[in-house]
């Protein structure tokens, strides 16, 4: 069987590569390289089983092709990262809405099955927590370049169940809630990759707000098994399914752990929000997953640590003796 991934040499796309490789798989990564990159992919590389593209999912004609070529479709390619959308949200929401567009409309027009990668974002400050598939989106002004994102994955996936409900697509919908592991940039202001950097540079950790912002953090290698695990189902078509960890904790917590990790000198900083706000950014007080409804379809849960996940980034990251 042949499987293509878009954002093949993305964070979590090449890892996801990976295991559909080590599973027998077929499979064809299509990048952009905008954030992904090929030493994402270097062990795998000289697998014949693979074989990477360098395209955008914006190309329609070259998606199309793919998914014809292909017996289903893991549809991982977004502009991601709160820095990443404030400095391109024209470009972000090109990606995340005109390049969804051509996956799942493509899907639906062959027959193919799709797994659509959606995000926690999806939720924005919703206060009621944990957060259920059902719970209600609450996110700030249209105006506030923060939530593009949100609003263009919220479209994906209104997109991929209407295709659903007329077309019969087969498609399924992960909410990924804070994936973090080796590979993944401090550049596009994932929170712990950025504050590693600074630590291991003796610089100031810097903490949006006062810091008491509550998070659950997910390890990358769990992500992709309760990715595959909805996958190996047959259930759960047209619906959405959280995947995210278990152990929640606040930024000024997790700050002073990757500081005592790395033995740092450094200090913790803060922006003000109304600073932040100037700039297109709003955040949420808490965002915590309820992952029991793919639990419970597939008996997936995560089994890395808060400590494992952060031992694991530090190896990545630490400089070598």
């Amino acid at each position: 069987m042949k499987l293509l991934v878009t954002g093949g040499a993305g964070f979590i796309g090449s890892y996801l590569c990976e295991k559909l490789l080590r599973m027998g798989y077929s499979v064809i990564s299509l990048d952009d390289l905008s954030t992904g990159t090929i030493s994402n992919l270097q062990t795998i590389m000289d697998n014949p089983s693979l074989k990477v593209i360098q395209g955008s999912v914006v190309d329609e004609k070259l998606v199309n092709d793919l998914i014809k070529d292909s017996d289903g479709c893991f549809h991982m390619a977004a502009a991601v990262g709160v820095k990443k959308i404030l400095d391109d949200p024209i470009g972000s929401l090109e990606t995340n809405l005109q390049g969804s567009h051509n996956v799942i409309k493509a899907a639906a027009k062959y027959g193919k099955r799709l797994l659509l990668a959606s995000t926690s974002e999806i939720y924005g400050k919703n206060p009621n927590q944990p957060l259920t598939e059902e719970s209600d989106r609450v996110i700030g002004s249209p105006l506030l370049s923060r939530w593009t994102y949100s609003e263009a994955k919220a479209i994906d996936e209104s997109m991929a169940r209407a295709y659903y409900e007329r077309d019969g697509l087969k498609v399924q919908i992960v909410r990924l809630f804070n994936t973090v592991g080796p590979r993944q940039s401090a550049a596009y202001g994932m929170v712990i990759p950025r504050f590693f950097e600074s630590a291991l540079s003796n610089k100031d950790l810097q903490i949006h707000g006062e810091g008491n912002q509550r998070r659950v953090f997910c390890h990358v290698r769990d992500a992709v098994d309760g990715i595959l695990s909805l996958w190996n189902t047959n259930e759960g078509m047209g619906q959405a399914f959280n995947v995210g960890g278990i152990e929640e904790i606040s930024i000024n917590e997790l700050a002073n752990k990757i500081v005592s990790i790395t033995k740092s000198q450094s200090k913790l900083s803060y922006i003000p929000y109304h600073e932040l706000k100037k700039k297109g950014f709003e955040d949420m007080a808490r965002r915590i997953p309820n992952s029991e409804k793919l639990r419970k379809l597939t008996g997936w849960k995560p089994q890395y640590t808060l400590d494992r996940i952060l031992s694991d980034y530090f190896e990545f990251v630490a400089p070598k003796k």
